[in-house]
């Protein structure tokens, strides 16, 4: 980790793992696994298990301001409900009529049900930032900067990255594996045809500009607030990794479904966390997040153009 990232380590190794078990307590029963154990093992999901997270949610951010051994997870508990009220609310303003005459309808057509769904998602994403900055917290330290795009990376020898290799190569590496590896696993699911695939060709521009919302959006609201919580609380590694849980948990309902979605938006999560505290900046998260969501929507608009898709 280079050095401006480690400057924000705790103080104590056995002070830092109790903080990290409790945040991963919290992480885990406030992500998405409660509906997905309720729903696949009962086929249950109870409208009020949102606001029993927040309520959850609330009860450790008042228990943090009142114990000082848990103080440092107090701007996790806030950001986690900042989340969760932007949710609702932008929930709740996209379902209004309104929303659908000026954006379309979340539920509608490729096109406009995309523009309606990033729409919505960037003004969680703006909710988000504004939360943040009501917190008093400067760009810095949410990561939403440039960053040093030629930072060393903290070696991997499982990865093949034994040395503290520039992110350039790094991170080129993965960019082209993820996305590679997504379309792959989307062509051997979806077969397209050559005809299909011509008729798609006209929704480039708006697939392009879909990836670049749903990257900026994803990192905002599931990356640089949970690092910018957790990082001076955890430190930077053990930060990265509850944040590359919580979306992939996130991503359980998603392509590919359950826990091989799960595994694979984790290894995502964990690349572009890894991308953000070791640059200290957003652009190459954001990078390798919008050329895989590029694979992703293309299907999509294939998907849209099939008879019956």
């Amino acid at each position: 980790m280079n050095a401006s990232s480690a400057q924000v380590i705790p103080a104590t190794a056995s002070r830092a793992s109790q903080l990290t078990a409790i945040a991963w307590g919290f992480m885990l029963l406030c992500s998405l696994l409660p509906r997905v154990v309720l729903q696949e093992l009962f086929g249950w999901q109870p409208a009020w298990l949102p606001y029993a997270q927040m309520g959850l949610l609330a009860a450790g951010l008042l228990l943090s301001l009142a114990w000082p051994a848990l103080r440092p997870l107090r701007w996790f508990f806030a950001i986690l409900i900042a989340i969760f009220l932007a949710e609702m609310a932008m929930g709740w303003i996209s379902r209004q009529p309104v929303w659908a005459r000026v954006f379309g309808a979340t539920d509608g057509p490729f096109l406009t049900g995309m523009f309606s769904t990033q729409m919505s998602r960037l003004g969680v994403s703006l909710l988000v930032i504004a939360a943040m900055l009501a917190l008093g917290w400067s760009r810095q330290r949410f990561y939403l900067v440039k960053g040093d795009l030629r930072a060393p990376i903290e070696p991997v020898r499982a990865l093949g990255f034994p040395k503290p290799d520039p992110w350039p190569r790094f991170g080129g590496q993965f960019a082209a594996y993820i996305t590679l590896g997504t379309l792959l696993f989307l062509i051997l699911a979806a077969r397209p045809q050559l005809v299909t695939l011509a008729r798609a060709l006209p929704l480039l521009p708006a697939v392009l500009l879909f990836a670049t919302l749903n990257a900026f959006n994803e990192e905002v609201t599931y990356r640089s607030s949970l690092l910018g919580a957790l990082a001076p609380a955890l430190g930077p590694r053990n930060a990265v990794w509850v944040a590359a849980l919580f979306f992939g948990i996130g991503h359980f309902y998603g392509v590919p479904y359950g826990i091989v979605g799960v595994v694979m938006a984790s290894f995502l999560g964990w690349i572009l966390g890894k991308a953000m505290v070791e640059t200290r900046g957003f652009t190459w998260a954001w990078f390798i997040h919008f050329l895989q969501d590029v694979a992703i929507f293309s299907f999509m608009a294939i998907g849209s153009v099939t008879p019956g898709g």
